[in-house]
């Protein structure tokens, strides 16, 4: 019974992180914002840190991080600065200063590993309640800005002419990116979020027609991976987070293999 307990909180546990991160990871996609999610994801471990020196809550201390590197990244956008270098730089930077601050933390026991590459098999009850009102909170304001936030995605002129600020839809992609960050830590690890919110996407393109369509399809395919991974980590005895994104990234090479044998196939019958 107690080795059903805790794979059913851990399988709860992919399934929280899978919906909120796959709708998420359309819009990353779509604006290419895949380096941002880097540098959110990254800015976590600093959190950690904190929250460890201060005794706060994990969740509170990465929120709070990746809040603060969103928002910079965000405004820094906006003034010249070349943002591949940039992203870059803020990316690798508050991954190298937290990890430098963890080691200066004393009377405190921390699995580094857990926060690097997630051990979702650690999951307790009160991980559930947090991840998937994190879940519930990502998905609630993405259903309320969607048309908007599409809008604005399309073009930052169409939404300006339409009265959509494209600015604010920005802001609220930035909270929504921390929550995710923040809720995912314990399934995949800083190191893999980003794997998280771009491959099932990615997977999905090329079997959507619309983007609603792209955001239900990235769903599946996320929650596919993380119970696929949770059973073949299981099965195999290997790390559960890299699993997960193992499977995702399978199932994305099928799906863009198929989609091009699909394509080549329907321009030789045209031929």
């Amino acid at each position: 019974m107690m080795l059903d307990d805790f794979l059913i909180r851990a399988a709860l546990a992919g399934l929280g992180v899978a919906l909120a991160a796959a709708p998420l990871g359309s819009f990353v996609v779509w604006r290419r914002m895949a380096y941002f999610g880097d540098a959110t994801a990254h800015a976590a471990i600093l959190g950690v840190a904190v929250a460890l020196a201060f005794s706060m809550s994990i969740f509170i201390g990465a929120l709070a991080m990746s809040l603060i590197m969103a928002t910079t990244v965000s405004t820094l956008s906006g003034r010249g600065f070349a943002m591949d270098t940039m992203l870059g730089v803020l990316a690798h930077s508050a991954l190298a200063f937290g990890l430098v601050a963890v080691s200066f933390l004393t009377g405190v026991r921390i699995d580094l590993m857990a926060y690097l590459f997630g051990d979702i098999l650690a999951v307790s009850r009160g991980d559930l309640a947090v991840i998937w009102g994190g879940a519930a909170l990502v998905l609630g304001l993405l259903a309320w800005r969607w048309q908007t936030l599409l809008t604005a995605t399309i073009s930052p002129d169409l939404a300006w002419s339409a009265g959509i600020d494209p600015r604010r839809e920005q802001l609220v992609l930035t909270l929504a990116l921390a929550v995710v960050v923040a809720v995912a830590i314990k399934v995949v690890g800083v190191l893999l979020i980003a794997a998280m919110l771009i491959v099932p996407a990615a997977a999905a393109r090329p079997l959507a027609s619309t983007p609603e369509r792209m955001a239900v399809m990235a769903t599946l395919i996320a929650a596919t991976s993380a119970l696929g991974g949770l059973r073949a980590s299981f099965h195999f005895d290997t790390p559960t987070g890299p699993t997960i994104v193992c499977v995702a990234a399978l199932i994305f090479a099928a799906t863009t293999i198929g989609n091009s044998l699909l394509h080549r196939r329907k321009g030789s019958s045209a031929l």
